[in-house]
């Protein structure tokens, strides 16, 4: 057992191993005869490499970008510091230099003002042996002022515009959601029964629980592992949650679901699959026989927690990292784990939680209908991003009306579902219906034209509604809700050249909730559509766009060859060399004559952040 119990721990911190290959952090030295030095320190993950700063023709070379320069100036040029090996590489071509394990890069800047303001990035290539991360920026910015010779300064770093400990917590509430579900809630005294009838110690019976709630970790983790092996990079996740075909089967599954929760058919797998693992648990018994009783767990639940893996996985795809999926897995099966894990240690617990009973009936019925009413945001989804126009604004909103307000009558007791028994009507229920019933209220003015902030990132943009109050022939909806904007590079260009105005570049993405939320928060306030009406053009570049390419492209990224088929592939392509990021939505301000790169931001929903951007 104790070889079982070593190898899951394993297998589970490389999970954990792999959430960052390279990372960075940063120190600004004293100030010293008005210069001061920028250090960024990495450390790299077994077997990876940074590579170095004189570096040509070939991999990524470390680079010093300066994006803003207020008061001071740059001394020489990034230096790199540490053991720098050098040999040649055949992949590459051409000899390159790197470091392993770590690396240190230093920049010296002089301070000519008594206030001054630098900040920019550092942009680095990584390799192994197999594969290469695409060109990532590690973001600092600086401040102060000159007080007896001191500086006073504010600082901060930005490696990653999402968090992982982010997506940890969200899908650690996620896993929390599942275990209200009914599929899940009836497997706790399952899972009691066979730990009081095989742990006969104390001792034995928090060992056993332990590796039980192990095995539920590494079960999902597996799953969030082998979506990041099979994805192999950002674009390749966000590429799957714009897919048709997957969002049109996410949908079908969702109401499906939906359907089976609100009782028009149950859903389970065949008790078959179930029964053979549960016989095998009990033969083998010891540590195999655990891992075998967590299997069938996510067995027997799946048809709750499915729904609910599945949106998180596809919300994941979108944060423009390969690990996402694991890490959101990892938190999601904490969360599972933790439960069972208690329960099984202490099995004396049981008898303090609730049983099933009408709460369980409320909470079917609550599920149900937010999965058949993300069905509807899913297809929207492939709908906008392959221009159908099946799915517009205002119909999109009408069935999530319907589906509130009849969600207000069941909770009420005024429709009642199949296989619902009679029951009263209890103060959880009452406010249930009055929230939902609200809720239908604040998506009526939407029909019209109304923002619906709220539900902004859900429902498709208001580019696609028919009628909008306030609008009329002549006016362009887009010019109605936020900043002018192009959606072809070159007329913008040209447009900027002839206008003398910088580009504003904005990555952004169909199936991108963020991207929903930005245009509603910030992209429509007044000072903001000032700004950049007066200063920019601004040009919109969706990164799943499925629309071809009039004739497919080969290019070559970290020394591989890959094809662009459609015109998101592009702008995908596009937003990585100028920046090294994957994740939307992206701003980049750029120079229209020399394709410079002049500030870059990622998402924020402060306004005066955004408004602090553009000035720069």
């Amino acid at each position: 057992m104790n070889r079982i119990f070593t190898l899951l721990s394993v297998f589970l911190c490389t999970a954990l191993a792999a959430q960052n290959e390279v990372n960075f952090s940063l120190e600004k030295s004293s100030v010293t005869d008005s210069i001061f030095t920028i250090r960024f320190n990495g450390t790299m993950a077994s077997g990876w490499h940074v590579y170095s700063v004189d570096n040509t023709g070939g991999p990524t070379a470390a680079e010093f970008v300066a994006e803003k320069l207020e008061g001071c100036q740059l001394v020489d040029s990034l230096v790199a510091i540490g053991d720098v090996k050098r040999y040649f590489d055949n992949m590459f071509g051409c000899e390159v230099s790197l470091f392993e394990g770590n690396c240190a890069f230093e920049q010296k800047v002089k301070i000519t003002a008594d206030k001054y303001a630098i900040s920019g990035y550092l942009v680095y290539g990584a390799c192994n042996d197999q594969t290469c991360l695409p060109p990532t920026n590690v973001e600092f910015s600086y401040e102060g002022n000159l007080v007896n010779s001191e500086i006073v300064s504010s600082e901060s770093v930005n490696e990653n515009s999402h968090s992982l400990l982010w997506i940890f917590l969200s899908c650690l509430l996620g896993g929390f959601v599942a275990l209200l579900t009914p599929c899940v809630w009836p497997m706790i005294p399952l899972t009691v029964s066979y730990f009081l009838k095989h742990s006969t110690t104390r001792s034995r019976a928090i060992r056993d629980a332990s590796l039980y709630g192990l095995s539920i970790v590494v079960i999902y983790v597996a799953l969030g592992l082998i979506i990041t092996l099979v994805s192999g990079r950002p674009d390749a996740l966000n590429a799957m949650s714009t897919n048709a075909v997957f969002n049109i089967f996410f949908t079908l599954l969702l109401i499906v679901f939906g359907l089976s929760l609100l009782g028009a058919f149950e859903l389970t797998l065949p008790s078959s699959w179930s029964n053979a693992v549960d016989r095998k648990s009990e033969a083998v018994g010891g540590a195999l026989g655990i891992f075998l009783m967590a299997f069938m767990l996510a067995l027997v639940s799946f048809s709750c927690t499915g729904p609910i893996i599945g949106f998180l996985l596809v919300e994941l795809s979108t944060v423009g990292s390969i690990v996402a999926p694991t890490i959101g897995m990892l938190g999601f099966s904490v969360a599972l784990a933790l439960p069972f894990t208690l329960f099984a240690m202490f099995p004396s617990l049981m008898n303090k939680i609730p049983r099933s009973g009408s709460w369980m009936m409320s909470v079917k019925m609550t599920l149900g209908f937010i999965e058949i009413l993300f069905a509807f945001k899913f297809f929207s989804v492939a709908d906008i991003a392959y221009g159908w126009g099946l799915l517009p604004r205002e119909t999109f909103l009408s069935l999530w009306i319907a589906l509130s307000v009849a969600y207000a009558l069941c909770m009420w007791g005024i429709i009642r579902l199949p296989h619902e028994y009679e029951q009263n009507i209890g103060l959880g229920r009452l406010m249930s219906g009055i929230v939902a019933f609200a809720f239908a209220i604040y998506l009526i003015p939407g029909l019209w034209g109304a923002p619906l902030n709220a539900v902004s990132a859900f429902a498709p943009p208001i580019e696609t509604q028919d009628f909008v109050i306030g609008a009329n022939s002549n006016v362009d909806i887009n010019t109605h809700k936020n900043a002018v904007k192009f959606d072809d590079l070159e007329q913008a260009k040209q447009t900027a050249k002839a206008e003398n105005k910088r580009l504003l570049l904005d990555f952004t993405g169909y199936g991108c909730v963020n991207c929903r939320k930005m245009e509603q928060t910030v992209l429509s306030n007044v000072d903001v559509k000032q700004l950049i009406n007066d200063n920019f053009i601004r040009v919109t570049l969706y990164v799943d766009d499925k629309h071809k390419l009039a004739e497919k492209e080969e290019v070559v990224e970290n020394g591989k060859t890959i094809t662009l088929r459609t015109i998101g592939d592009k702008w995908s392509l596009l937003q990585r060399q100028l920046s090294g990021v994957n994740a939307q939505p992206f701003f980049i301000i750029m120079n229209p004559d020399n394709d410079e790169v002049v500030a870059t931001s990622a998402f924020t929903e402060d306004v005066q952040t955004f408004v602090a951007f553009l000035n720069s």
